[in-house]
């Protein structure tokens, strides 16, 4: 997709993340010489046009002490899991909760909820009370605990891959 130039400046002033300000929009029109509300419109046209997703916070769990973090997967009946979902989703210690499409023979779950606690203890309560929520339209579940953090980031605009000719050479790219 071709970006005008207010679309690359915007992406390059914020790919990092917000500023961690009260205004941070204000703060990032001052950045590109403009004002609050444009950098919201153009925002909100990059939203539109599918450039960019979402805008949302991003917490590191583990610097705020939910060390254990699992995600669960659940076989729900297909007639219910549209109800369930959001229930799920309302739980304390869920931090996204979405529906997949199943994989059979090998992956039947069509529910996934992030479960993040202080302990592998509080997060299968959690499981616990999940469990008891979906009740009979679960017919099986798991939990796949994470092993390492993975960097979250947004959109990136990607470096060229070759740099311009070096004058003193063929021309050729480095």
């Amino acid at each position: 997709m071709a970006l005008r130039d207010f679309d690359r400046r915007l992406v390059l002033a914020t790919q990092s993340g917000l500023p961690l300000v009260s205004r941070p929009y204000e703060a990032v029109a001052a950045l590109l010489g403009t004002d609050s509300a444009a950098v919201r419109e153009q925002l909100a046209a990059q939203l539109k046009a599918g450039l960019i997703r979402r805008i949302g916070a991003v917490p590191n769990h583990y610097r705020i002490g939910y060390t254990a973090n699992g995600m669960t997967v659940w076989d729900v009946d297909d007639t219910q899991v549209d109800a369930l979902g959001p229930r799920v989703a309302a739980l304390h210690g869920v931090s996204h909760c979405s529906r997949r499409t199943r994989r059979p023979p090998d992956w039947p779950f069509n529910l996934y909820a992030m479960l993040r606690g202080r302990s592998r203890a509080e997060v299968e309560q959690q499981r616990q009370a999940l469990r008891a929520l979906l009740g009979s339209a679960c017919r099986g579940d798991d939990i796949l605990y994470s092993t390492a953090m993975l960097k979250k980031t947004g959109l990136r605009l990607g470096e060229d891959r070759c740099d311009p000719p070096d004058p003193d050479t063929t021309g050729e790219p480095r």
